[in-house]
């Protein structure tokens, strides 16, 4: 059984993600049922790639249904689903395929803009893969191709009350979340701490241009814009935008450019410099103005302030056509950043969508031949990069 350390708030411990946490008890109860043996603990591959060993909570069956859970211990960092139980219950099928479904304490999608269809369980597109890949692991030379997977969650929608999943629809419990199965302490003062020491070794070594990224996927999505920078030049500051730039104007960096996706950026627009969920909210009437500035019809503009998520503001502006919105949320990034930093750091904002792909940026100019090519072909490396600090939303 399962036993968390005690987390150290100004610690710096990993943890594991709800979704690492789900494909454990997955993979888990796929074994019981494929070997016919229960287990107390499972090793499984986590989406970076990474062998991580699970001690097991429960492991039962009765032949034809196993079900395992995994208590998530979330490190030092002060996530309200630390502690949670991560429950599958698995049945095995002839056919192939895994079937992934929600139980208690997992929440229902209700609304439009979270990359998830309505009315599916809110387990997000890389657990679901990872879920996936370890359920057929198990099955290999067994004789049974697929297996529906019930997912649930004891307690789950109590601790959804510490989160905004009810504004943005996510009903009934908490997701099933991670793209790297790693949770790091960004929350922490030891996460603020790193970013100004990477600040301070790109300034030791005399780079005039930083790159300030959100999480692993901008970060790999700005090294294809900026081929030209060095490695130390692309920093993760995640939600600390506000640490990040205020101390490259400290240490006299001549340049910041804040490469993002539209959440993050939208709250940066909005002047928030600490842009973790818990903390911030999307201001959806600063994107009404900003598309209504561009010559948004009434009835788009309203739509956009009773918008579910930033992302879904971007399906609806993309359309319109209503190319432009990307371009201004950058400029009133780079307004608020320049003044947070005390105006002594030149700020540069560029937009990316989940792809990789450029849509706006401030000041404006095209970008380089080199850099739209290798936009392009951005999303394949985001998906190889394995050491996010932070999980882009």
């Amino acid at each position: 059984m399962a036993e968390l350390r005690p987390r150290d708030p100004k610690g710096q411990r990993e943890g594991f993600t709800t979704g690492a946490c789900a494909a454990a008890a997955a993979k888990a109860a796929a074994r019981v049922l494929a070997r016919g043996a229960a287990v107390d603990a499972i090793e499984t591959t986590l989406p970076n790639g990474q062998r991580v060993t699970f001690p097991l909570q429960r492991c039962d069956s009765d032949g034809q249904r196993a079900t395992c859970s995994v208590i998530k211990d979330a490190g030092d960092d002060p996530d309200c689903t630390h502690g949670a139980e991560l429950v599958a219950e698995v049945e095995l099928r002839r056919e192939p395929g895994v079937e992934i479904r929600g139980g208690d304490g997992v929440a229902v999608v209700t609304k439009p803009g979270l990359g998830l269809p309505v009315g599916a369980p809110a387990v997000n597109p890389v657990p679901r893969r990872n879920i996936t890949e370890m359920v057929l692991e198990e099955l290999e030379g067994s004789g049974f191709a697929g297996a529906t997977v019930t997912l649930s969650v004891p307690q789950g929608e109590e601790m959804a009350k510490q989160t905004i999943n009810a504004r943005l629809g996510l009903i009934g419990g908490i997701s099933i979340l991670g793209t790297s199965g790693i949770v790091k302490p960004y929350s922490t003062a030891a996460f603020r701490a790193s970013v100004v020491q990477a600040i301070d070794v790109a300034a030791e070594r005399g780079i005039a241009t930083l790159a300030l990224t959100t999480g692993g996927k901008s970060e790999a999505y700005a090294m294809k814009l900026y081929p030209e920078l060095p490695e130390d030049a692309f920093i993760q500051v995640g939600d600390f935008i506000g640490t990040g730039v205020r101390h490259a104007a400290r240490r006299r960096i001549a340049r910041a450019i804040i490469v993002g996706m539209i959440g993050k950026l939208s709250k940066m627009a909005d002047g928030k410099m600490m842009t973790h969920a818990a903390g911030s909210e999307v201001s959806m009437e600063l994107l009404a103005q900003i598309a209504e500035e561009l010559g948004a019809r009434p009835e788009i503009a309203a739509e956009i302030r009773q918008a579910n998520t930033a992302r879904h503001v971007l399906e609806l502006c993309q359309r319109e056509g209503l190319t432009g919105v990307a371009g201004g949320i950058c400029r009133r990034v780079v307004e608020h950043t320049s003044l947070h930093a005390g105006g002594a750091l030149e700020v540069h904002a560029c937009l990316v969508d989940f792809n990789g792909a450029l849509l706006g940026r401030y000041p404006a100019g095209a970008a380089s031949a080199a850099s739209a090519a290798s936009a392009a072909s951005a999303a394949s490396a985001a998906s190889a990069a394995s050491a996010e600090r932070v999980e882009d939303p």
